[in-house]
């Protein structure tokens, strides 16, 4: 199964380059999607361009890339969803939390959500409670990581890469 992954709004693709070659070292087909600036719902669009078998495909990416991937989920039905850092809500506004996971019932795929436990856009507690409109999630987190997970990027391909021989069984 390919897996499609989309950088957050301030990164770029050099961010996920060891990301994909990690995946690649584990025998998966990566590919690396550029996505528009501004809102996640407008960016949609173009990351259903760039992914030609949704229903084979894992998707997902970091941060704003994996706001994406889950509107795109909660519309055409991926093999899974991969979130590494969701922005649950911008730092200290913490009541849009409700806003950003309103699509998250409509998702109907395996969901893995890898985040910090100190990120200032995914309070533990909330995204915690929010996983659970998820009807398939699995919630791996990392103390004392912010909003990136490069620190335990070795960790979080162990999870990804599990979670997907998961997915193929």
């Amino acid at each position: 199964m390919r897996v499609y992954l989309a950088p957050g709004a301030s990164g770029n693709l050099a961010w996920l380059d060891p990301w994909a070659a990690g995946l690649t070292d584990a025998g998966r087909a990566v590919t690396l999607l550029r996505l528009p600036r501004g809102r996640a719902e407008a960016a949609i669009g173009a990351y259903r361009r760039s992914v030609p078998d949704i229903p084979g495909s894992a998707i997902g990416g970091q941060s704003f890339g994996g706001r994406v991937a889950s509107l795109l989920a909660a519309e055409s039905t991926p093999a899974g969803l991969i979130c590494l850092s969701y922005p649950l809500h911008p730092p200290g506004r913490q009541a849009d939390w409700e806003r950003r996971t309103t699509h998250w019932p409509a998702i109907d795929c395996p969901v893995l959500l890898l985040s910090g436990e100190s990120d200032p856009f995914a309070r533990i507690d909330l995204l915690r409670e929010a996983v659970g409109q998820l009807s398939r999630a699995t919630l791996v987190t990392y103390p004392r990581i912010g909003h990136g997970l490069n620190r335990v990027r070795g960790a979080a391909l162990g999870a990804i890469i599990g979670w997907m021989e998961r997915l193929d069984q």
